[in-house]
């Protein structure tokens, strides 16, 4: 069992999920609440053999690893992770900030790597740059049709004019249109808005999809419904 060793943070008003390895409780929880203004959802776990656990049973968007760890050091939960051949990106925080160092993290597959102590400013910049590089988008900016979300303002528009979203319709249309053209299951949905600490419920993604549906009625995007595969968010054809 992973919980003794265990703490979640439930943010639960953005479909980014990420998952912190730091062994420093206050460090941890700082970056929790750090996080939780900047709606991600996170689960926190402060030893190497719980986070690889983790990353074996649950899908993340973002790792956030430290170097020093109990039971299992963050090279080898970094080695075992590339091993799987999971290419989630990893941002390493360490104290050893070592030229040797960060050519080593780097060559065995970190994407990122900062020294602590550190600017929160800086950090978040390199998570948005993350998020962004592993969704297929180089700019801040993601559209279907007339629908349009800046990652670095998080705000949805339509024709320009900003939308009123509940923070889980938020998240459940941000999964929807950074994987826009391709479909997303209930289960995907449900677990990048419930931190391990939740029960993931699809039967309120049901819900939270119906409400964004009537929200997107004079929109040119669609959210349809695949059987058996989930939703699909497209742009609605001109006829």
């Amino acid at each position: 069992m992973i919980c003794h060793h265990f703490f979640a943070i439930s943010l639960q008003l953005h479909t980014m999920r990420i998952l912190v390895v730091e062994d420093n409780t206050e460090l941890a929880q700082w970056l929790g609440r750090t996080l939780r203004k900047e709606q991600y959802t996170v689960d926190c776990i402060d030893n190497g053999a719980d986070a690889d656990f983790a990353l074996k049973s649950e899908n993340y968007n973002l790792v956030i690893l430290d170097l020093a760890l109990p039971r299992l050091d963050g090279k080898e939960v970094l080695r075992r992770l590339r091993a799987r051949h999971d290419q989630t990106p990893v941002l390493i925080l360490t104290a050893n900030n070592t030229i040797q160092s960060r050519v080593s993290e780097l060559d065995q597959g970190a994407d990122d790597y900062m020294a602590k102590p550190f600017e929160i400013e800086e950090l978040e910049a390199r998570i948005r740059m993350l998020l962004r590089r592993s969704s297929g988008h180089t700019t801040p900016l993601i559209a279907c049709g007339n629908l349009s979300y800046n990652t670095n303002t998080r705000e949805f528009q339509i024709s320009q004019q900003p939308m009123a979203l509940t923070p889980r319709e938020r998240a459940v249309l941000e999964m929807l249109l950074r994987k826009s053209g391709t479909s997303v299951t209930k289960q995907a949905l449900a677990q990048s808005l419930f931190s391990l600490s939740e029960d993931a419920s699809t039967d309120a993604i049901e819900i939270y999809v119906h409400r964004l549906r009537k929200k997107l009625e004079h929109s040119s995007a669609q959210i349809m419904t695949l059987r058996g595969l989930g939703y699909l968010l497209r742009q609605a054809d001109n006829d």
